[in-house]
């Protein structure tokens, strides 16, 4: 328990009540959403939830919803294997008296998501019982009233809801997380561990798009190649530093495009990494957010599907 708490997570006030939450809300049955940023801990997260429960010793399965859309109706229903005949139980039933975590519950496709809903409701008449967990980067809320996620699914999850703040707002987090990770990585005793002032600075004004992920890749891709903590080449590249537009048939992973175009793409996929939260998009692509409302604004004229449904 202290492990996922504290090496895990962290001491922030924000992250103890979330986790305190989730320990709450472990002892029941209710269903739980968990909504925070790419890397942040929602997944295992979901698995304290499952570990500090009466299902601990019962299955814990995981389906990724942003996987190819069959593909994940496959996992949770269950299909048969086409070269041997045989079915294969989809999660709802292989975890039965068990936990089921819907990853990326957003990318779940719209039409499946109806269906769900009417499955899990029926799930009793078939002797199933699951504890159910979602996790989602996006405001859930905003998105069904878009029309963009179907209402009925979204009730199941939303009375219990538990956000994980970003790594980058909680500077003492970060700096216990970093001596956290140089010390499990290097083998060096967690005392030991000296970050000198101008790398730890560098950690702090890093923006950390993928949170606990991409820190503890940076530093050990610093610690596996003997470089320092300032060596630009050990952080991941993230939506503030490049783009790549990805296409089949340029084998240098850049597809030509109008600038205007390639504006409006970069808007979108920063808008996307930020759950729509304009204040860090702007923040993101280095521009007002003043900036970035015109640029939505004239996206929204040019009728751009994504931006019209924006809110």
């Amino acid at each position: 328990m202290e492990t996922i708490r504290v090496e895990l997570f962290g001491t922030d006030t924000r992250v103890e009540k979330a986790v305190q939450q989730a320990r709450n809300l472990s002892v029941s049955k209710a269903a739980v959403l968990i909504v925070g940023e790419n890397g942040v801990g929602k997944r295992t997260l979901g698995r304290y939830i499952h570990e500090n429960s009466g299902r601990a010793n019962q299955p814990f399965e995981l389906v990724d919803c942003s996987l190819p859309a069959q593909e994940v109706e496959n996992r949770i229903l269950g299909h048969r294997d086409n070269t041997t005949g045989r079915f294969n139980k989809g999660i709802l039933e292989a975890a039965n008296r068990g936990t089921v975590v819907f990853g990326n519950i957003d990318c779940l496709d719209e039409e499946f998501q109806k269906r769900l809903h009417k499955i899990i409701n029926e799930l009793e008449d078939y002797d199933i019982d699951v504890r159910l967990v979602a996790t989602t980067t996006k405001n859930l809320s905003k998105l069904v009233g878009a029309g963009r996620f179907y209402r009925g699914l979204y009730t199941i999850f939303s009375n219990n809801a538990v956000t994980i703040p970003a790594l980058r707002e909680r500077q003492e987090d970060l700096q216990r997380l970093a001596r956290h990770f140089m010390s499990e990585i290097s083998g060096t005793e967690s005392e030991a561990v000296e970050i000198d002032s101008v790398a730890m600075d560098r950690i702090n004004s890093h923006y950390w798009a993928n949170n606990i992920h991409e820190l503890k890749q940076v530093i050990s891709s610093s610690i596996s190649n003997n470089s320092s903590l300032l060596d630009e080449s050990a952080y991941e590249v993230s939506d503030k530093k490049s783009v790549n537009f990805m296409s089949e048939d340029d084998s240098d992973g850049v597809r030509l495009m109008s600038l205007k175009d390639a504006e409006k793409l970069l808007i979108k996929k920063a808008l996307i990494h930020t759950s729509e939260n304009r204040t860090q998009a702007a923040k993101i692509l280095g521009v007002s957010i003043r900036t970035l409302r015109n640029k939505i604004n004239e996206y929204r004229t040019d009728n751009s599907s994504y931006f019209v449904n924006l809110r």
